[in-house]
């Protein structure tokens, strides 16, 4: 398993909070610092850079990538192991999060540094140390139940121990037992709150030239729709076509084929996306994904196999993320039922003109 190690603070960006000692292992933060409630924060003995921390909570794939490759870090990943890393490395960079050190934090402690990642802080002492370890170690697109399956007994055996799980039983034992977790877990790891995505740290003090605060509220209140038909940049391209191929050697041959057609075709996949993204307003949900399968199996996409599909969605929603798109249902789940009908027969139109393409 890979481990993230920790690199010196940047101290680049002002607006440092100095939090006072109050235990042998932590500081109360006397600012308002944690969105989620009024109760302040305990940290550990480090300075915190809320500048930085919201520049990174707003950030874009390709913003953050500039950033991990101007401090020497790895630019691989999704924009969320992307944030993670560089929340990681430069935010709280004078802190031990290997798997040793995430056990040596309390259990307040372990709920703080969730805070600071952006994600779910709440459960039991063992349920965020799990919660933590996955969110710095993994991709939570890529490690989900159904891609259990395809690991080998050693691997299940490292995350059952990992995850502070019981080691011994058979491959399928073992399987359940991370299962159980991934499920427990849900969406509490792997992507940082809506909130702070869209708004960022209320009031942190950053230094903005007056033309990016127009483009911060054009992104947050309205929908740019010429944006999403812009082409992708080549390393978003090279992200999709890799995640098609990984582990392309385990799956049958049919699967095989599938995936290697899919993926000489990533191209015409990023167009697709932000044609649908262009007509369903910058949103991409359960409904999206199921009109770019329809759409793909017109064009003769092999998508026979569920893994096939699984995969497309994916990395769609990848692509669909690097564009700006708004992730889930969002506002559609409160509007009434006229509106919805109404909408949907719009779609419906609007997906025969689509199909009628090429």
């Amino acid at each position: 398993m890979r481990r993230l190690q920790p690199s010196s603070i940047s101290k680049n960006s002002g607006d440092f909070l100095r939090l006072p000692q109050s235990t042998a292992h932590g500081f109360h933060l006397r600012n308002r610092y944690d969105l989620d409630s009024s109760e302040y924060a305990r940290m550990l003995d480090i300075e915190v850079d809320r500048s930085l921390l919201d520049i990174l909570y707003r950030g874009r794939l390709m913003e953050l990538r500039d950033r991990a490759e101007a401090e020497g870090l790895s630019k691989g990943g999704s924009v969320e192991v992307l944030r993670a890393r560089l929340i990681q490395h430069l935010v709280l960079g004078e802190m031990d999060l290997t798997w040793e050190g995430i056990h040596s934090l309390t259990h307040k402690e372990a709920g703080t540094v969730l805070k600071v990642f952006g994600i779910k802080s709440s459960g039991s002492h063992k349920e965020r140390r799990q919660r933590l370890w996955l969110h710095l170690n993994f991709d939570s697109r890529r490690l989900s139940v159904e891609n259990l399956a395809d690991m080998e007994r050693d691997e299940l055996h490292e995350l059952c121990l990992r995850l502070e799980l019981p080691l011994t039983g058979t491959r399928t034992v073992l399987m359940g037992h991370v299962a159980g977790v991934l499920t427990s877990q849900g969406r509490g790891w792997g992507r940082i709150k809506r909130s702070l995505w869209r708004s960022g740290i209320p009031d942190a003090t950053v230094e903005v030239p007056k033309t990016e605060i127009v483009e911060e509220i054009v992104e947050v209140e309205g929908v740019n729709q010429e944006s999403f038909g812009k082409s992708s940049p080549v390393a978003v391209l090279e992200d999709a076509r890799d995640l098609i191929l990984k582990d392309v050697d385990k799956s049958d041959p049919m699967v095989q084929g599938a995936l290697l057609t899919i993926a000489a075709r990533v191209e015409e996949l990023e167009r697709m996306v932000g044609s649908i993204l262009r007509g369903h307003s910058g949103t991409w949900g359960s409904s999206e994904e199921g009109l770019l399968i329809r759409l793909a199996e017109r064009r003769g996409w092999p998508l026979e196999s569920e893994e096939v599909c699984s995969t497309v969605v994916s990395v769609a929603t990848n692509i669909a993320e690097s564009k700006g798109a708004s992730i889930g249902e969002g506002e559609r789940a409160r509007v009434d039922a006229a509106a919805t009908m109404s909408r949907v027969r719009e779609r419906m139109e609007y997906a025969e003109t689509l199909f009628k393409d090429d």
